[in-house]
């Protein structure tokens, strides 16, 4: 695959990611959702990761804010701090000592506020890849 067929892969499957965090909310499975926001949100990282170095192959980790800096992007303080938060969805959501924690403070709320910053940093990274 070129360079263009990589970012494309990248943001064709986070569209089936964002697909499954709308049906995870409409279930309020609010966790399992946060998830795949993650997820989402760390595909289009890895499109302009791919984008902005010379190699088409993103570091395999999770870590938004690792990949989002290795792709030479800046963000700010504020929306960096949220990348941080939602990290521990992919993170601590896989272990059971942690899952406990994340159903104690997730809910519709949280994940509705989670969702619209989601968004406001997906419209940011897409303006990026232009």
């Amino acid at each position: 695959m070129d360079k263009r067929e990589h970012i494309d892969y990248w943001l064709k499957i986070a569209e089936k990611d964002q697909d499954m965090m709308a049906y995870l909310v409409a279930g309020r499975r609010y966790v399992q959702a946060l998830f795949f926001g993650h997820l989402y949100l760390e595909k289009i990282a890895k499109a302009l990761w791919v984008k902005n170095n010379i190699e088409n192959i993103p570091p395999k980790t999770h870590n938004l804010l690792k990949i989002i800096k290795e792709a030479g992007l800046d963000l700010p303080t504020e929306d960096q701090a949220f990348l941080i938060k939602l990290n521990q969805y992919q993170i601590e959501s896989r272990y059971p000592e942690d899952i406990d924690k994340l159903y104690k403070i997730t809910d519709k709320y949280l994940t509705e506020e989670y969702f619209n910053k989601i968004d406001l940093i997906d419209k940011c990274l897409r303006k990026k890849m232009q």
